[in-house]
């Protein structure tokens, strides 16, 4: 993704914006890696926060959606290899009791600590080892602590996923870091993922949390890897004021819009990070729609393509299968013309037109392979309705998804 707005601050972070310290240690979840990070702010600071779809939300998830109608926030703290799901209210109780634990350890109130958890469903969290894992995390908190919270929150992951930018707003450098997970079990709606934000623009909690929504939906809610929406997937975002410019109320603002473009960035870039990174994958995918009628169907069209198991198996393959992508763009559930509708595929080997008027048109397969060959893909489906478009990613599906959810537990 090419950034052409911000200054991209090299190996940046949750604590690259003032103010903000962090770490990442081994309590125990796991057998030997990091497992649990913890983030804090000098300030307490706005904050807003989007969550799973799932009707089965985990205990952090029921409890950091009571933090968000608060809008305040100081730190957080995110254990891995345990997700407190479906743990009943013991679990609950845990998580408060997390939140408490690293309360005690900051000396800051617990309403004011965010609590998350990934990792395997149905388990009781192990609070003695948390314990012991709070403690060293808080003696462990620095500027350079960044790097270790994001390798600590991720499972099947094989990457970290960080960022931060530079933006400057009424003449004040501001800056946006963020840290992700999520490598399976993701879909749009939250897609397991995780994503926490941390920014020391003044923004007010409310204007925050609607910009924070609008730009989920168009950035995490547009990934997919194989169709599962978890129990844990949740955003934060934290502003802590620091950078001094004038407070953000509304979107009539100044410094409104540099904002969330900022913050879009940012949230995009880990959102296809996720993409990229899904579990077995080969290949990321993007799926361009335009020409819709409406900025939802393009959205949904995409979506549906993304979540394809045909047109991800095909990708794969390396086949360039026009037909499974036209037809998932046909159950989507909106209507369209299917004679008006154009595919392209494209990567940095060249492009490709496949269908036009909703049919096959000779193309040369030897080309569509070279193309496909590319470690990044982009369908173009073309509509005839109107103006709207929306981008959707996926990844590809290769034997080793099956390998690895198949003996996720053990």
């Amino acid at each position: 993704m090419k950034n052409t707005e911000f200054t991209q601050i090299p190996s940046g972070g949750v604590t690259s914006p003032q103010g903000f310290t962090a770490a990442g240690v081994h309590c125990g979840l796991k057998k030997e890696k990091l497992d649990m990070a913890l983030i804090y702010s000098k300030r307490p600071c706005s904050l807003a926060g989007v969550f799973t779809t799932n009707v089965v939300a985990a205990a952090p998830v029921l409890y950091g959606r009571e933090l968000v109608k608060l809008g305040k926030a100081q730190a957080v703290v995110v254990n891995a290899g345990n997700a407190n799901a479906c743990t009943g209210e013991l679990g609950y109780k845990n998580a408060l009791k997390t939140a408490e634990m690293v309360g005690r350890e900051l000396c800051v109130e617990p309403q004011l600590v965010v609590a998350s958890s990934t990792g395997v469903i149905g388990y009781q969290l192990p609070m003695d080892k948390l314990e012991a894992g709070i403690k060293d995390a808080a003696g462990q908190l620095s500027q350079d602590g960044g790097l270790d919270a994001a390798k600590a929150i991720m499972t099947t992951d094989t990457v970290k996923k960080q960022i931060a930018i530079r933006v400057h707003l009424d003449g004040k450098t501001v800056i946006v870091g963020g840290m992700s997970k999520g490598s399976g079990m993701i879909h749009p709606n939250m897609a397991t993922m995780l994503g926490f934000v941390t920014t020391d623009a003044d923004i007010e909690a409310g204007c925050l949390q609607s910009m924070l929504k609008e730009v989920a939906d168009n950035t995490f809610n547009m990934i997919t890897v194989d169709g599962d929406t978890s129990t844990n997937d949740s955003l934060f975002c934290l502003a802590n004021g620091m950078a001094g410019n004038r407070t953000i109320q509304s979107d009539s603002d100044s410094g409104y819009r540099e904002f969330y473009r900022a913050l879009y960035f940012v949230c995009r870039y880990l959102a296809v990070a996720i993409a990229r990174d899904g579990e077995g994958a080969t290949k990321l995918v993007t799926v361009e729609v335009n020409g819709a009628d409406s900025e939802a169907d393009a959205r949904t069209i995409a979506k549906s393509i993304c979540g394809s198991n045909l047109v991800k198996t095909a990708v794969f393959g390396e086949d360039a299968n026009w037909g499974r992508v036209l037809a998932a763009a046909g159950y989507s559930g909106v209507q369209f013309d299917p004679y008006g509708v154009d595919i392209s595929i494209s990567s940095a080997a060249g492009e490709i037109s496949v269908a036009k008027d909703g049919a096959g048109i000779g193309f040369s397969e030897e080309e569509a392979l070279t193309i496909l060959k590319e470690k990044e893909i982009t369908f173009n489906v073309s509509l005839r309705e109107g103006e709207a478009q929306a981008t959707a990613w996926c990844c590809d599906f290769s034997y080793d998804y099956v390998r690895i959810n198949a003996d996720y537990r053990s």
